[in-house]
């Protein structure tokens, strides 16, 4: 295989990522590897040093996928650290694809958690090489010995192959290092071939426009040439290509068979920059575009709208910028009586729906609502006629309902053995059924269950941490969809319907709903010059009432002794004027109100501010 002057031979080089359940020390372990091979020197060293965003270091989690470029022992190590969250399993998969082996890492102390499974699971369908390691062996609570057993009972390998290393002290770093280069196979590909490259990743920055990550599988590409994107079919002049090393590094040779780095070509507009899609010479163009990746589906939905009606077109853009550096975003217009203009935004899960929200304000400087979240139900009515509903707004008043369907997911819990009761009672709780039960060693079980999506996006994984004494974790993937009685329950204020309250539940807990939410909005909403009443109704049967008490002014202040039918008439009086202001007064909702009542936990303290 012929290559470049001054480039890379692929046979030197090694493309892998680290992959784990989430805190299980994979930025730790990527840490000490960029301190190993000399790329960050000890003076500009920091801990999380490839989680660059504040977001990721406040919370101690990794978000996006961060490549780096690693020189070891004559080779080149391409190693790629992922999210362990489920919430980011789309950004785990993407990095999968640019990367020939994975190091499959467990904290010595926890052993096996869902997300390791699954995690395990991408890789093997990916075809990966697999290098099982413990981590945190210098730990106290530390069970090598244990876990090595049920690592390689879970991989099929001999528990002396389960490297043992520590990502804080740096213990056997060197030993995993050597075990790359000698284990994961070099990449595949033709050079003479036309180029072909796989877009993992983009970001935008302000001043150079889109940053394309991209990994070569064919060919070569260059500084100046011309490239393609397949999809789009947009023709572009590379202004910069290079590494990350773990900064930027221009290659001025270029890109060749297997190499991972960046291209820069001035690109303002961030829809020609899809990931998935696949980046050719104009010159001589490839004819069969590369694999790409399977769209992810969202499955939480929520209303984002800005305090600030004027910010909706910043909205707008914030989205179309934060959509490149983060693919599984999905979102669409929409108008709320309520609440303005806004956006419906799909999202892969709860964390993913508050880290966005997040990232909108920080980086943007918006200030949002976001509305409770919902999945999509798919209503069928008694005329044959179907519907998607992905927020209440949509759910179908009149006309007969024959069926409605919601979503449901495979959930996995792992947990220690003696946490079952309490796990069983709480997806019960959550009209969950079982679908079996393994015991991965004496003390640790994995349960298996059918979950509705809409029991799990609000408060089921606190559940299960509280019940669990934080032990038990969990992973869940889509299932397809299945018949439940749901209904919508509306809130409304002196009998007027505020679409933001509403919400679609099961019939079982739509009373709880109501008096809950009729309850919050009497002590948020300010008393008004008239009563006002607060009602709970399922159709046209009203299920919970609250009252707002009217301010009175006290007419009876100036009478001082006298007739008490003096009194009387003015109080009457007082009582038709507050009769006909009922009729013709609307309830003023501040915007404080909206934010509490419909606050996941960050908009409530934000309420409270």
């Amino acid at each position: 295989m012929r290559t470049q002057p001054g480039q890379t031979d692929p046979a030197l080089i090694r493309n892998f990522c680290i992959i784990a359940h989430i805190d299980h020390g994979k930025s730790t372990l990527a840490d000490r590897m960029l301190q190993i091979t000399g790329v960050v020197d000890d003076r500009s060293m920091r801990a999380q040093y490839l989680d660059r965003m504040d977001i990721e270091r406040e919370r101690g989690i990794t978000i996006k996928s961060q490549a780096v470029r690693l020189p070891w022992d004559g080779h080149v190590l391409n190693m790629i650290d992922t999210p362990g969250h489920v919430d980011f399993t789309y950004e785990v998969s993407r990095s999968l694809q640019a990367c020939e082996g994975a190091i499959l890492l467990v904290d010595a102390a926890q052993g096996i958690e869902a997300q390791t499974l699954a995690n395990l699971y991408l890789a093997m369908n990916a075809d990966l090489h697999i290098i099982p390691v413990l981590n945190k062996i210098d730990l106290p609570a530390a069970q090598p010995e244990k876990f090595a057993e049920e690592l390689a009972g879970l991989i099929g390998c001999d528990p002396s192959d389960v490297l043992k290393v520590s990502g804080k002290t740096g213990v056997g770093v060197r030993e995993l290092l050597d075990h790359v280069v000698q284990t994961v196979p070099p990449p595949v590909g033709v050079a003479d071939a036309a180029a072909r490259a796989l877009i993992f990743d983009s970001v935008y920055d302000t001043y150079r426009g889109v940053v394309t990550y991209v990994r070569v599988f064919d060919g070569h590409l260059g500084k100046r040439e011309r490239i393609l994107m397949m999809s789009t079919n947009a023709t572009h002049e590379t202004l910069e290509i290079g590494v990350i090393s773990p900064e930027p590094k221009v290659a001025d040779q270029g890109l060749g068979v297997g190499e991972v780095g960046y291209l820069i070509t001035g690109v303002k507009d961030v829809r020609q920059s899809r990931v998935g899609d696949t980046v050719t010479s104009a010159a001589k163009s490839a004819t069969d575009m590369l694999a790409g990746y399977e769209h992810p589906k969202p499955m939480v939905f929520s209303g984002l709208y800005p305090i600030d009606g004027d910010e909706y077109p910043e909205l707008r853009e914030a989205l179309d910028k934060l959509q490149l550096n983060d693919a599984a975003l999905v979102y669409e217009p929409e108008t709320s009586a309520a609440l303005g203009f806004g956006f419906r935004v799909g999202f892969l899960g709860l964390l993913h729906m508050e880290i966005v929200r997040e990232r909108l304000e920080r980086e943007f400087g918006l200030s949002l609502i976001s509305t409770a979240p919902n999945v999509v139900y798919r209503v069928v009515m008694e005329d044959g006629k179907e519907l998607t509903v992905t927020n209440p707004s949509e759910f179908p008043t009149g006309g007969k309902i024959a069926q409605v369907f919601e979503p449901v997911t495979k959930s996995t819990i792992l947990a220690p053995s003696e946490f079952i009761g309490a796990i069983m009672e709480i997806c019960q709780g959550r009209r969950g059924q079982l679908l079996g039960m393994d015991y991965l060693s004496e003390d640790r079980v994995e349960i298996r269950y059918t979950l509705p999506l809409g029991e799990i996006i609000f408060d089921f994984f606190d559940q299960l941490k509280s019940r669990t004494r934080g032990y038990a974790s969990l992973d869940y993937e889509p299932a397809g969809e299945q018949e439940a009685e749901l209904v919508k329950v509306d809130i409304l204020l002196q009998g007027e319907a505020v679409d933001a309250f509403s919400a679609i539940v099961h019939k079982d807990k739509a009373y709880g709903y109501g008096v809950d939410m009729a309850k919050k909005l009497r002590e948020l909403i300010p008393r008004q010059q008239f009563e006002v009443p607060i009602q709970a109704a399922i159709g046209a049967r009203v299920i919970a009432r609250e009252n707002i008490r009217a301010i009175r002014k006290d007419v009876l202040a100036k009478c001082y002794g006298g007739d008490i039918s003096r009194k009387r008439k003015l109080l009457e009086k007082q009582k038709e004027g507050k009769k006909r202001m009922k009729m013709v007064g609307r309830v003023e909702v501040p915007q404080e109100a909206f934010v509490a009542a419909l606050s996941t936990d960050g908009n409530a303290d934000k309420a409270k501010k």
